[in-house]
């Protein structure tokens, strides 16, 4: 973070405001828990570097696993063991239950309508009751099925078709694709991207860009007196992602309105109706429905963002795993050859509750690299005891799972390896129940969209390795794959996983 003319500059201007905080809060920050000493004015902020998940698991091994920095007027709380991450996310949920609200999610007044950002009320148990009963229900998933059976299928026609051309294929690329058209169609029966598609890459560069700009440490997070000037663009870059996003939404819900008000009457069988026409009956049969289609289109801008991301880069990290451990990718293909056969091809949702190895190393995988590192950043409501120490109201909390996943006391010696062995007959899940293993969070704040992602990776994963084999392009061996990471609001392969497909 090269911010140091910045804040030499801006640090006379903000001297006395910041002596004025630390005065007020001086009582306060002698109970806080321990941490590395501030600096006076940007305080901690060089402790983060440029990969936070891994500085902050070293600090915690120094200052225990509740560890306090200060960020500029920030407090921050970072929590790094499962015991830890229960008492904040257990019983201590509702007081941890708001969000810490970076400024570029400001960007069209997001965050007062956001899902995401909204703090627990009427407006957000609404949108999170609509998320539960109707976008992701096990009866809707069930019901949309085929839908992702039928784009998993295109996936594969695209590697043979790689496959048989001896194409080198970017994993991610594909799994993002894949992710976003099976969103889509869910959503407004379309695709919105297409493979080795020039211009279908436009939704995908704007979702990474603002994935980019989430992911930068932020100076008007840190120093509140430079919002106005927004020194790094982030909230400039921001607004144009979401503005840019926001257009093909009202595109979509626009069109759709206007066939609806075309025919007189609705004969859509209701089993073909995708989540567009759910939720604009609801809205339209309802005339106290606190549902709008504003909060409808900023439901879908959440849905998009927290989806293909995440998703694809789970699936090439489980990849670029497999790949660099060839006898566990056997043992996977293995177990999919028994439970679905030599002769059929096809690999079904229904299989998944029967591979538990495939489900170990998805567990792995998300262990290793969980895809939100630090989870969306929780807020303390009001002051906390926790521990002993003294959790200040509005402290911002973050989760280092990636710090929780290398938790030798947990995961024995051999914490930092790829060994999906580890997961089988112990019944730990990511359900939320479990937390030392809990990558879509816990509490009320747990991702809505867990069942959704849960079927798409095992579907999406067992098809790749049940229907190919996989080898590195110019000779590469498969244990130089390149398995560092880089940091954002999601977690991604420092380099893109490039490998050519096999037939089995």
């Amino acid at each position: 973070m090269d911010y140091t003319i910045i804040l030499i500059l801006l640090s006379i201007l903000t001297w006395l405001y910041f002596i004025f905080i630390t005065q007020s809060n001086r009582k306060t920050s002698t109970r806080l828990p321990p941490g590395p000493y501030p600096f006076p004015v940007i305080g901690n902020i060089f402790k983060l570097g440029k990969k936070p998940h891994h500085s902050l698991a070293s600090l915690s091994k120094i200052y225990g696993p509740l560890m306090s920095l200060k960020l500029g007027s920030t407090t921050m709380v970072v929590v790094s063991s499962r015991e830890i991450a229960q008492e904040f996310f257990s019983k201590h949920d509702i007081s941890f239950s708001s969000r810490s609200i970076p400024y570029a999610a400001h960007a069209h007044d997001r965050h007062k309508i956001s899902m995401v950002w909204l703090p627990v009320g009427d407006q957000w148990r609404g949108l999170r009751k609509l998320s539960k009963e109707h976008l992701f229900s096990v009866r809707q998933l069930d019901a949309s099925q085929h839908l992702r059976k039928k784009k998993v299928q295109e996936l594969v026609d695209y590697v043979e078709d790689c496959c048989e051309n001896g194409k080198v294929v970017n994993i991610g690329q594909i799994a993002a694709t894949t992710t976003l058209n099976v969103l889509s169609n869910f959503i407004f029966s379309v695709d919105l991207a297409e493979y080795d598609s020039v211009s279908s890459q436009d939704f995908k560069n704007l979702v990474g860009g603002l994935m980019v700009v989430g992911g930068t440490p932020n100076l008007a997070d840190f120093f509140p007196v430079l919002r106005p000037f927004d020194p790094q663009g982030l909230l400039r870059r921001a607004d144009f992602y979401t503005g840019k996003l926001m257009e093909i939404f009202e595109e979509h819900i626009g069109k759709r309105l206007v066939e609806r008000t075309k025919s007189s009457s609705d004969h859509t069988p209701p089993s073909s109706k995708d989540l567009t026409d759910l939720m604009l009956d609801m809205i339209g049969e309802n005339e106290n429905c606190i549902f709008t289609i504003d909060d409808m289109r900023n439901l879908l801008f959440d849905l998009f963002l927290a989806g293909t991301d995440t998703t694809s880069s789970t699936l090439e990290w489980a990849m670029a795993e497999l790949i660099h451990s060839p006898e566990k990718m056997s043992k996977a293909r293995n177990e999919l050859k028994e439970v679905i056969g030599k002769e059929d091809r096809t690999v079904e949702e229904s299989y998944i509750s029967r591979l538990p190895y495939l489900q170990a190393v998805i567990k792995e995988t998300l262990r290793l690299h969980p895809p939100v590192t630090f989870l969306i950043p929780h807020k303390a409501i009001y002051d906390v005891e926790i521990q002993g120490y003294t959790i200040p109201k509005d402290a911002q909390i973050l989760c280092n799972l990636w710090a929780m996943g290398q938790d030798q006391k947990v995961w024995s010696s051999d914490a930092e390896t790829f060994r999906p062995e580890r997961f089988l007959d112990v019944g730990i899940d990511y359900k939320g129940h479990d937390f030392e293993l809990i990558p879509f969070g816990a509490g009320r704040r747990m991702c809505p969209a867990l069942p959704l992602a849960h079927r798409m990776l095992h579907l999406m994963l067992g098809v790749l390795i049940y229907r190919f084999d996989w080898k590195m392009e110019e000779g590469m061996r498969a244990e130089d794959t390149d398995m560092s990471d880089k940091f954002g609001i999601t977690l991604q392969k420092n380099l893109p996983l490039m490998a050519i497909p096999v037939k089995v």
